[in-house]
């Protein structure tokens, strides 16, 4: 008679006995699987000398990564970071150095994919405007200075006005029609009733964009056009 209510007490404990050895070698699995998957990186002399730097420098960004300029420019560049949490002046001049002349070569680099571009356009598309796609590099972020973003939208004789005074001035800049709906040809139909030269499309000193919700992204409140460019990563309004 006293030995009844023992029976449910064991089973609880066989339960919970098998219930922990069965989490372990599950948890042990995860774990070694995470391991093994996890994708190999290149050393750190590997890394640092891609950009100039040291072994020890590198070790200096990475160290500056993990403090507060980590969290104010999460995705700063290492000489840009190291030169700005230089302590010396000697320090900040050496990494400025390194900055521009790699920046020169990209920008050379980059000049000449445009151009080739340029001629491939005009050889497989002659006369068709190019319109840039979202999975197209932003024309702001590949170039050495950041270029203006004009928004506009259709029926809207203050966005073709700005756009022909950018224009008029000789700026590089990049329009991007808010509503298009992917529809290249409305792109295309807005260019022409704004006047926007082919040939400055052609060497894209003038691109022509899909917004894809951009605009709205950004949470500008006032109507259209509006004019930004990026800064550091992030979006200003110059208007």
């Amino acid at each position: 008679m006293n030995r009844a209510p023992l029976l449910p007490v064991v089973c609880l404990f066989s339960l919970l006995t098998t219930s922990a050895a069965m989490g372990n070698p599950i948890t042990t699995q995860s774990q070694v699987q995470g391991t093994q998957s996890a994708p190999l990186g290149r050393s750190h002399s590997e890394q640092a000398a891609s950009w100039g730097l040291t072994e020890q420098e590198w070790m200096r960004f990475e160290q500056i990564q993990t403090g507060p300029r980590g969290f104010w420019s999460p995705n700063l560049d290492p000489l840009t970071a190291l030169g700005v949490e230089a302590q010396t002046d000697q320090e900040r001049q050496r990494y400025a150095e390194l900055q521009v002349a790699l920046e020169a070569k990209r920008a050379e680099r980059e000049l000449a994919y445009q151009n080739a571009y340029t001629e491939a356009w005009a050889k497989l598309f002659p006369g068709l405007l190019p319109i840039q796609g979202m999975a197209s590099p932003s024309p702001a972020s590949s170039s050495a200075m950041p270029r203006p973003a004009l928004f506009v939208e259709d029926h809207c004789p203050a966005c073709t006005a700005e756009a022909q005074r950018l224009q008029n001035g000789d700026t590089a800049f990049d329009i991007y029609l808010v509503g298009s709906q992917g529809e290249d040809e409305r792109v295309r139909r807005w260019a022409r009733q704004a006047v926007i030269d082919p040939a400055k499309v052609q060497r894209r000193q003038i691109t022509l964009n899909h917004d894809r919700g951009r605009w709205f992204s950004l949470g500008a409140p006032a109507p259209l056009p509006a004019t930004f460019q990026q800064v550091n990563g992030q979006w200003q309004r110059l208007d």
